[in-house]
């Protein structure tokens, strides 16, 4: 895709008084000031970012697009992207929503290029609504057989029901539920008012809701 970031870079820093900084003893929030400090971002800060982020990246390509055999090219993207806008970071605290954002957009890109047809939308591990209005998530306190199979049930026509979905349904309940952003950020990806965002989880949720109601009266 792009020109590749060597990950080889060396986990050692020396400060200007030689005294010998180990970048993963530094906060997330040093390490981005590292990374803005300079012409080009800190490596050996870079490095560590890339360490600490490097799964939630991934984790969220996968539920974007748990069928794409170039996910490792998209996440080695994302990071090109980081490395260059870096320095455009206002506020360092809110880097991984940051992150986030630019790893949907690039999915989005792609997706566009690619003019897909089948929703990249998995979701194998239990989610919960943050506001109480669905529970996805089922305890599993020593489980029988029998539970595992309703269980395992259940997530399949999870999946369908969100497979079913409107696209601007199946995009607005993702990134909330999946990807845990914020109104306002699903409304800055989407380019759609905040209302509309809000009033898309609510019609996504009332709908699986509905078809899902024989699981959820167990």
């Amino acid at each position: 895709m792009s020109q590749s970031i060597s990950l080889s870079w060396s986990p050692v820093e020396v400060t200007p008084d030689n005294v010998t900084v180990q970048p993963e003893k530094l906060s997330n929030y040093d390490l981005i000031l590292r990374c803005q400090d300079g012409i080009t971002p800190d490596r050996a800060a870079f490095a560590e970012l890339l360490r600490r982020y490097q799964s939630h990246v991934e984790k969220v390509l996968y539920h974007l697009a748990p069928d794409w055999q170039d996910r490792p090219d998209l996440a080695q993207e994302v990071w090109i992207r980081v490395y260059r806008n870096i320095k455009r970071l206002k506020e360092p605290v809110k880097f991984k929503g940051w992150l986030s954002r630019i790893t949907t957009n690039l999915f989005y890109d792609e997706l566009r290029k690619r003019k897909r047809v089948a929703p990249p939308l998995s979701l194998d591990a239990p989610r919960r609504m943050d506001d109480g209005e669905m529970d996805w998530e089922i305890a599993a306190d020593g489980p029988s057989p029998e539970d595992n199979m309703a269980t395992r049930e259940f997530y399949a026509q999870l999946r369908e029901a969100i497979k079913d979905l409107p696209e601007a349904f199946r995009t607005t309940i993702v990134l909330r539920e999946i990807e845990g952003m914020a109104y306002e950020e699903i409304a800055e990806i989407t380019g759609v008012s905040l209302g509309t965002v809000k009033s898309r989880i609510a019609r996504a949720r009332s709908r699986l809701q509905s078809q899902l109601q024989p699981y959820l009266d167990v």
